[in-house]
């Protein structure tokens, strides 16, 4: 068929992974602990408590909710095990850290649960471009977790690739 536009990419065989894709559309939201300093410098436990007790927690329902503190007060361990305590059954997921932090964390549940047998012998595709920014150690887990069930690994677009890995022949399988 003259004049027949074939797509290479998809004929190619090839797997794309979009990590972007695997997040859910909930807001990240921030508590910022420092609101509940005395003085701006530290926590008091009796008015932490109160405040936890007395907070409508609700405002986070379905959220994903990250805790930091902006200033540069030293909190006790515990006050983020309370509020974790506070929101956890409210919030989809609770992480200590800042809305990028808390973007990672979930990419690294989501490929920390991949099942490798899903990918065994592909080709992947792992997209460079994205709306979001992530950390090389979201990348390196993600190989880490695929390595042993791929053909090959690259990375960036299909049309535009980086070569990562590609299995020798006679490599054993996992």
């Amino acid at each position: 068929m003259e004049g027949q536009i074939i797509n290479k990419v998809e004929k190619s065989g090839l797997i794309q992974i979009d990590m972007e894709s695997w997040l859910d559309d909930r807001e990240v939201v921030l508590y910022d602990i420092s609101q509940n300093l005395f003085q701006g410098l530290v926590i008091r436990e009796k008015d932490f408590r109160s405040f936890i007790k007395e907070n409508d927690w609700s405002v986070y329902e379905n959220k994903h909710v990250g805790i930091i503190c902006s200033t540069d007060a030293i909190i006790p361990m515990w006050a983020y095990m309370l509020l974790v305590v506070a929101i956890e059954s409210h919030a989809t997921s609770v992480i200590v850290g800042n809305k990028q932090d808390v973007t990672e964390r979930l990419l690294l549940q989501k490929i920390n649960r991949l099942n490798g047998i899903d990918y065994l012998d592909a080709k992947l595709v792992v997209k460079g471009c994205s709306g979001i920014t992530l950390s090389p150690s979201i990348y390196a887990e993600l190989t880490r977790v695929l390595l042993p069930h791929v053909k090959s690994i690259m990375f960036g677009e299909p049309c535009s690739t980086v070569p990562v890995y590609k299995k020798r022949t006679g490599q054993r399988k996992s």
